[in-house]
């Protein structure tokens, strides 16, 4: 079992659990002599007010969904992978002075208030990663902390637990992004790209450098917000405006025409609010170029949200693709669902990537 004052820690591969509002996902990466490739993958959803805004509200509930996935997938392994996103974690990139590891996480924890919002480390969970030495000061390292308070990892562990399973390494969406990016994607050193998952209730960014990130933040807002439009405006039910959503509906050019426009209203404060954090990013971190951006999530697929974000930040958008470099089970999936996973599965399947004594 994970000693979760580590959250970076996690060869035996696992399974991968990502745990959303909305629904849950799992996926099972193995190893094979070819490379990896994705065993099974199963998606189901979850009544609302289980989990809000990355908060579990009511671990038996999910414990129960947790059981009913596992039995429908068919896994044999016990061990999963999953991970914690939204307000409740805290990702923060600080630089420090030359020094061990052991060094790093005693100052860390005695000095806590400088870095991180917490006043008694004693209740959160933490751990590092040591990205490099600075690039203006090489006697200063720049290092990437992740905080958690303990009474939300347990909630999320004790709902692990509740069915039946260990949850062997507690990950970060923003990094499963990475992790999944860096096994399909070939990159220079200094190349940076913004990987961003647009969930139904949380949208997850990610600036990476050379594979390695250097910028993350998360907001609350996501698809469900673009679904309750469509709900209320059409008159149909979440399940109705949830599908419209991607696949749009039969009629006339001039209604196709209308439902796009408003798709891209409901999702303008979404556009708009990614558009500021790479603002602030590109204020930040000297105006650096940024080559690509890559969108997953359920609702990055919808008509025209690769365009706008392209057309409002300068930069290429598409949607990530999975399977650049992994394979797939052909007797467990199915090949007319591949498109509809590398979106809404890219953050799974960067948790069923990870292994014990990742970095």
């Amino acid at each position: 079992m994970l000693d979760l004052s580590s959250i970076f820690s996690g060869s035996k591969r696992f399974v991968g659990l990502d745990i959303g509002s909305s629904s849950l996902k799992l996926a099972e990466v193995i190893s094979t002599s070819h490379g990896h490739v994705l065993n099974r993958f199963l998606q189901i959803p979850i009544s609302k007010g289980i989990v809000i805004e990355g908060t579990l509200a009511d671990a038996p509930a999910l414990s129960a969904k947790i059981k009913e996935l596992f039995k429908n997938s068919g896994c044999r392994g016990k061990g999963i992978v999953t991970s914690l996103s939204g307000n409740s974690v805290i990702v923060k990139k600080v630089t420090f002075a030359q020094m061990a590891d052991s060094e790093l996480r005693d100052l860390i924890r005695d000095e806590a208030g400088k870095y991180l919002p917490f006043d008694n480390m004693d209740d959160v969970s933490y751990d590092f990663q040591i990205l490099g030495d600075n690039e203006f000061n090489p006697n200063q390292m720049d290092v990437i902390i992740v905080a958690a308070k303990k009474d939300h990892v347990n909630n999320y562990l004790d709902a692990v637990t509740g069915a039946g399973l260990n949850a062997v390494i507690m990950d970060v969406d923003p990094f499963a992004l990475e992790t999944m990016y860096e096994a399909n994607y070939d990159f220079e050193d200094n190349e940076i790209v913004v990987l961003i998952n647009i969930g139904a209730s949380i949208t997850n960014i990610n600036v990476v450098k050379g594979g390695m990130s250097i910028f993350t933040r998360d907001f609350t807002m996501g698809g469900n917000a673009i679904t309750e439009g469509l709900q209320e405006k059409y008159q149909i039910s979440f399940e109705e405006a949830e599908k419209t959503k991607t696949e749009g509906f039969a009629g006339s050019d001039s209604d196709k025409m209308e439902l796009i426009n408003s798709i891209m209203d409901f999702a303008e404060p979404i556009c708009a609010e990614i558009e500021r954090s790479i603002d602030y990013f590109r204020s930040t971190y000297g105006g650096e170029y940024i080559k690509h951006i890559y969108l997953s999530g359920g609702s990055s697929r919808i008509h025209g949200l690769a365009a706008n974000l392209s057309q409002r930040l300068n930069v290429e958008a598409e949607l990530v693709n999975p399977f650049l470099k992994i394979g797939y089970n052909k007797k467990n999936i199915d090949a007319n669902a591949l498109e509809g996973i590398k979106t809404i599965g890219a953050v799974a399947i960067g948790l069923g990537l990870r292994k014990i004594g990742d970095k």
